[in-house]
């Protein structure tokens, strides 16, 4: 089965991180940019939090809210939800579901090596299924289905 690590690896992308000190604004800019929905927000060098549109969304409507002046630090999400580089795909997809979020911060020891997010999930697990749908079309073609059974038709 699938780990994090594998699906990371397969992915084949960076770690988009924006420092603390910067604004909503900035980090929506980042996010338009790289094409992606949510933006790790680092502080001293280590992962503090994460912003996503759904963070954005939500704090639009707030009077006086400016995301050229809100910093990006006071409306991250934080705690980040990790998980160790070997996690399961099924349990990935359990940590997703269980804990209604989007994304996980996959970890090697203490260090981050990648961001999964449930699309990238959701993925690997139809190109899973798809794999072992053809494993089992390899093993028992229709013509297996089409002559099974053919000494009973003489009689």
């Amino acid at each position: 089965m699938k780990t994090a690590a594998d699906i990371i690896k397969e992915k084949n992308r960076e770690m988009v991180c924006i420092d603390h000190d910067k604004s909503v604004a900035d980090a929506v800019q980042q996010m338009v940019a790289q094409k992606i929905g949510a933006i790790l927000v680092r502080k001293e060098g280590r992962l503090v939090g994460i912003y996503s549109e759904r963070d954005l969304l939500r704090h639009m409507a707030a009077p006086g809210f400016d995301p050229a002046k809100a910093p990006i630090v006071e409306f991250m999400t934080s705690p980040l939800c990790t998980a160790a580089h070997d996690t399961s795909l099924t349990r990935l997809t359990e940590i997703f579901l269980g804990r209604f979020i989007r994304h996980i911060v996959i970890e090697e020891g203490e260090q981050p090596i990648g961001m999964l997010s449930i699309g990238d999930a959701l993925r690997a697990s139809l190109l899973a299924q798809d794999q072992k749908i053809k494993e089992l079309n390899a093993i028992a073609s229709w013509e297996y289905y089409e002559n099974w059974g053919w000494d009973r038709k003489k009689r």
